[in-house]
């Protein structure tokens, strides 16, 4: 029985392996098949190995916290790199309707599960997004401070440092 069940298997691998061709068609354009084409000289392609991924197992039920216990950590890896970028460097900001872009530099990439948020004057502004550039609208003139902290759930597990500037917007005023 488990030699007919490894045959079997073995068949359905055999697929998975099967050898690419490299050719120029008859108009001139490279082509590629899993066979080669009669008549027309092919070349074997070396493809590099299939990558893959190990499944996690899930955590099962019982190795849930008891109350009164704090929650396992996961996903709570320092950020080597967690930096506001395309500020400007001593300074003011010219953002004459109060509207900018602030970049996060963060390495390595943003976990599954983290997102980012951004801090305005210490208060969190806009909604936690994945997304490493962040737009600030309709900002008051004058003295502000920002940073960025990484979010898992709603607990924040790093913050970057604050970066202090000015915005300089036009004042209209009534003639």
């Amino acid at each position: 029985m488990r030699r007919s069940l490894a045959f079997v298997l073995l068949l359905f691998a055999i697929p998975a392996v099967a050898q690419i061709y490299k050719y120029t068609d008859a108009n001139g354009n490279t082509a590629f098949s899993n066979q080669p084409p009669n008549g027309t000289k092919a070349e074997a392609v070396e493809l590099p190995p299939l990558n893959s991924v190990e499944p996690v197992a899930p955590v099962p039920a019982s190795a849930s916290p008891t109350q009164g216990q704090p929650p396992p950590q996961q996903n709570t890896a320092a950020y080597q790199v967690l930096a506001l970028t395309d500020l400007p460097n001593g300074e003011a900001l010219r953002a004459n309707n109060g509207t900018f872009t602030v970049g996060v530099s963060i390495q390595p990439r943003l976990q599954t599960g983290h997102l980012l948020q951004l801090l305005l004057d210490g208060t969190p502004y806009g909604q936690p997004t994945n997304v490493p550039r962040i737009q600030l609208t309709e900002l008051d003139r004058g003295e502000h401070s920002l940073a960025v902290q990484v979010l898992q759930g709603a607990q924040p597990i790093q913050q970057s440092q604050t970066v202090n500037l000015t915005v300089q917007r036009v004042h209209v005023g009534k003639p």
